[in-house]
């Protein structure tokens, strides 16, 4: 089950607030693949851990850390744990498929019982202490297990952030993201210059070797590990490149670039500091004004995969906050469901349960669960985008003005304490839910005013 996703990193001196910032939107396919946000605690960590897919059975280190995740309700193909922060405040995010190409796979095919995005988070988050030491352990176990597919992986703590990908079957290759720029990964391979003798480079110990005995580079000249690793076909133009374009042109006053060009930065400087908002508006935007809107007035010029989009599962930000006391510098932002219909909830990390309506998720319908009054949502405003945008924009303005004000309270208190932050995250699920409830209403009430299947005379 392969997760189609978009992730935007954040270095701490081009965030607005001064954390690193990694986020991500986990797309799956079209069924809705019910999502939860849970504490697991460390008498709750696998041992030994079982891989579903790969029928493979790997022996995990005492001593795990406890740590947020937001897994697959119904558990049949795995964990699939996608992201979350440890109580060390590590973060990590790990389930974006990316591209490869037949030359790298024909002397490093792809392992069949090997690991995967189901398997990687819970593997690697509850026993580390530093993004570097994500990608270290990460690495070891890939060189040893092996890979069944392509994938991107974030790592970050309060003063790094790291980015990694897979090549062929045990190969890998990760770069630092600079504290002063952001980075946009699509579902392709995104790594470009890379340079072995830098300590802002990690890889394979056998990589360079590799490359050149393969004969894999296509330039005269540098390391663009892209064009070496990477695939640049019809579809990256059409289904990846074009995510990467909006993101920079919103970004980057100075951005040159058309939407299906195949040498986009991934690694980039933003005009200003980059917040929290401006990664939701991203991570649920669908080309707002350009002529490629699903949404808009006009049939769009050209179709192009968006970022926001009905395969949104869950998406979060991952925020480590400097100058704050480490109890409370782990915020996991979370909203379940489609982007462009939905909310984000700063949850305080660094504590031992979550709330019942995102943790007990069913695996039906439900609107008392986040999950489910979040899908409803969106299938709702998706069937008139116009009618119902300004009610979504009200919700979302409200549900952000109150959690952002409950979380200051909560952080301006003297001594905050666990049972302290949970009661906080307790009090911010009910309020986005009760608003999400509210939002409902309104919509069916706007929306039966506007049925096809009216009268205009009372009976």
């Amino acid at each position: 089950m392969l997760k189609t996703c978009t992730t935007i990193l954040v270095g701490k001196n081009a965030s607005l607030t001064g954390s690193t910032l990694i986020a991500r939107n986990e797309d799956g396919a079209d069924d809705s693949n019910a999502q939860r946000f849970v504490v697991v605690n460390p008498e709750e960590q696998p041992q030994p851990y079982h891989s579903v897919h790969s029928d493979l059975t790997i022996p995990l280190p005492d001593n795990p850390l406890r740590y947020t995740a937001t897994p697959d309700a119904d558990p049949t193909y795995g964990i699939w744990g996608a992201g979350g922060i440890n109580s060390k405040n590590t973060a990590m995010t790990a389930t974006e498929t990316i591209t490869t190409n037949a030359r790298v796979l024909s002397v490093d095919p792809l392992v069949e019982k090997g690991l995967g995005e189901e398997d990687f988070l819970t593997l690697v988050l509850p026993y580390i202490e530093s993004a570097k030491a994500g990608v270290l352990r990460l690495g070891k176990l890939l060189e040893e297990y092996g890979t069944y597919e392509s994938n991107g992986i974030a790592f970050a703590d309060r003063e790094e952030i790291w980015y990694m990908e897979t090549i062929g079957g045990h190969h890998w290759a990760a770069i630092r993201i600079p504290d002063d720029a952001y980075a946009i990964a699509p579902n392709r391979w995104n790594i470009t210059d890379f340079d072995f003798n830098s300590a802002d480079c990690l890889a394979s110990a056998d990589l360079p070797e590799f490359i050149a005995k393969n004969q894999l580079n296509p330039d005269h000249e540098g390391l663009n590990l892209r064009h070496i690793f990477g695939s640049a076909t019809i579809k990256d133009r059409y289904y990846n490149n074009p995510r990467a374009w909006y993101v920079h042109q919103f970004l980057d006053d100075n951005f040159v670039g058309e939407p299906t060009d195949q040498d986009l930065p991934f690694i980039n400087h933003a005009t200003k500091k980059i917040s929290v908002e401006d990664l939701k508006f991203l991570l649920s935007s669908h080309y707002q004004e350009t002529p490629y809107d699903p949404y808009g007035e006009t049939v769009p010029e050209k179709h192009f995969r968006p970022i926001g989009i009905n395969r949104n599962l869950e998406t979060h930000i991952l925020e480590l906050r400097n100058q704050v006391p480490d109890e409370i510098a782990g915020i996991h932002w979370l909203a379940f469901g489609p982007n462009t219909f939905n909310a984000m909830v700063p949850f305080y990390s660094n504590v031992t349960d979550t709330p019942a309506c995102y943790r007990d998720t069913p695996t039906v319908v439900n609107t008392n669960y986040m999950y489910w009054i979040s899908r409803v949502l969106a299938l709702i405003g998706d069937g008139n985008f116009a009618l119902y945008q300004d009610l979504q924009d009200n919700f979302a303005q409200t549900v952000l003005q109150n959690v952002l004000r409950m979380q200051k309270e909560t952080d301006c208190q003297a001594t905050p304490t666990e049972k302290t932050l949970t009661s906080a995250n307790q009090a911010m699920a009910d309020f986005i839910l009760a608003q999400a409830t509210k939002l409902l209403n309104d919509a069916i009430n706007l929306g039966s005013r506007n049925m096809k299947l009216r009268f205009s005379l009372g009976d």
